[in-house]
């Protein structure tokens, strides 16, 4: 069964091994060993934990405000960004919680059912992030790319159907895996499955690559390639700019000028979205693939490390955004000093037309 986890690395279960080991269950047999860590360690943890949390929420919570109330800000792209968002927040309130107490004791004491669902959720909102991503991606490439297509193609409806395919596929896909356990059949036993009271994720050697591949690795490589495309077509977009000499097209070319500008400006900064996405989570992804072929001998402390590090990417979303979008800034001191409760804010311009 998913909800149980190996014990601190270098402990085999013997009962009279640990007769003086704290335990998640006490009056269990068969329980998991909760781990033993000096106060200072596990304040140190908790500090880290909730403060990661807390921008987390706060950070997307303003995104989303940001994004909902200012009309100027009801693009294509931004509701994307906003339903990215919220994917980042819901993470932070319901996902990251537990994951701190389940980190800090090595304990899980919220059952098996409940273990199942932080488990699916956690993987839905992951693989969700990504492809928000990926249609951001192809968004941000017609804008640059194929701008006189860009109406046409990227249309209220299609930006609809990306926001629906980033949230009912990845949550197919996680809570189908996990509560038909797909994920652990053929498994055999994994030493992490040896007691009771874990949550630790385990896979086979098939729906591990699986997994990996549909979640990161395929989306993965296709934004990549799809932002490459922009930068090779926006450098060449700028030489061609600076070659025009033609002054009856001054004023016509410096208007779409700055809008080619912005566009290449925003396919930027979610381009640096996406990699610190990437770094933030490949580490994961490359130790849940590799595991199941090495015996599932990779520490458990060392996987629950990897996925704090990925956890970090969806509170450093909002601070990318304040730092490149001066549209955010704005937003964020109307928000933050009351002024989105006037009337007619919502109207207010962020930045010029």
């Amino acid at each position: 069964m998913l909800g149980r986890m190996s014990l601190p690395s270098g402990m085999s279960y013997n009962i009279s091994e640990l007769s003086n080991t704290p335990l998640c269950y006490e009056s269990l047999s068969g329980s998991c060993a909760r781990l033993k860590r000096p106060f200072s360690i596990r304040f140190t943890m908790y500090m880290f934990m909730v403060v990661t949390i807390l921008i987390t929420v706060c950070g997307n919570l303003l995104v989303i405000t940001s994004i909902a109330h200012f009309k100027q800000l009801h693009t294509s792209t931004n509701y994307l960004i906003l339903s990215l968002a919220v994917c980042d927040f819901l993470l932070g309130l319901f996902v990251m919680p537990c994951s701190t107490i389940r980190s800090v004791d090595g304990c899980w004491y919220l059952g098996d059912f409940l273990c199942k669902i932080h488990t699916s959720t956690d993987i839905m909102l992951s693989t969700s992030s990504i492809f928000h991503l990926s249609f951001i991606s192809i968004d941000r490439y017609f804008a640059v790319c194929k701008p006189l297509k860009y109406e046409t193609s990227i249309t209220p409806f299609t930006i609809l159907t990306m926001i629906i395919c980033s949230w009912i596929l990845p949550g197919i896909f996680a809570y189908g895996m996990i509560f038909l356990d797909l994920n652990i059949i053929g498994a055999g036993d994994s030493p992490h499955r040896n007691c009771i009271g874990g949550c630790t994720l385990i896979f086979n050697k098939l729906s591990g690559t699986f997994a990996s591949m549909i979640s990161f690795f395929i989306p993965g490589f296709v934004m990549l390639g799809i932002y490459l495309k922009i930068y090779l077509v926006a450098r060449s977009q700028a030489r061609s700019i600076k070659d025009m000499t033609q002054h009856f097209q001054i004023a016509e070319e410096h208007k779409s000028g700055v809008q080619r500008q912005r566009e290449k400006k925003a396919a930027k900064t979610l381009g640096i979205v996406m990699g610190v996405f990437l770094i933030c989570w490949t580490p994961f992804f490359v130790c849940n693939t590799m595991d199941p072929f090495i015996d599932y001998s990779v520490p458990p402390l060392l996987v629950d490390a990897l996925v704090w590090f990925g956890y970090l990417n969806s509170a450093f979303n909002p601070i990318v955004y304040a730092f490149f979008y001066s549209w955010f800034r704005r937003a964020l001191r109307i928000i933050v000093f009351g002024k989105v409760f006037h009337p007619q804010s919502c109207r207010t311009k962020l930045f010029s037309e």
